[in-house]
């Protein structure tokens, strides 16, 4: 596990909005990763207007994801669940399907999701991922989030006005 997290954005008064899509199977991790999440926008970006859909588990996670994606207008939406390997092959075959879903969608609606649906090999590790202070991958998640936003919208003004064929 790399202990090197994403840099803390500057703080902005900007607005935006930002959708969390989680599960609520493995319910006190995934709690523990909105937490986070929530606490870390609120310090580097008081004013984004945070939205929860909760959802039965990971599985579901994507096809939430895409109805956001096509009914509102999120700046980032944030992908949150843990998935706990057990005695079969179901935990990775989950874990590759949304990891495939959630960047194919990112790709299409050209909006950053950010993916923190963790596989994991216990409940230990989960811990200290979802509910740690140290290395906490709800804060990781907003901090990517906002980056990405911020990186978004700096490009999309760049873009702004060039021709077509400048970007070819």
């Amino acid at each position: 596990m790399s202990g090197v997290i994403p840099t803390r954005p500057r703080p902005s008064q900007e607005r935006f909005s930002i959708a969390i899509v989680a599960s609520l199977y493995n319910a006190e991790f995934v709690q523990g990763l909105i937490d986070a999440a929530r606490d870390e926008i609120q310090e580097v970006a008081p004013n984004a207007s945070i939205t929860v859909y909760r959802v039965p588990g990971a599985f579901e996670i994507p096809v939430c994801v895409e109805l956001v994606l096509r009914n509102s207008e999120p700046d980032a939406v944030m992908a949150l669940g843990v998935i706990l390997r057990g005695s079969t092959e179901h935990a990775d075959l989950v874990g590759a399907s949304v990891t495939d879903a959630l960047q194919r969608m990112a790709i299409d609606h050209c909006i950053p999701v950010v993916h923190e649906v963790l596989l994991l090999d216990t409940e230990e590790q989960a811990e200290e991922r979802c509910l740690g202070a140290t290395i906490n991958r709800g804060t990781e998640a907003a901090r990517v989030a906002v980056n990405m936003i911020n990186l978004f919208r700096k490009m999309r003004a760049t873009f702004a006005g060039e021709p077509q064929s400048a970007r070819l």
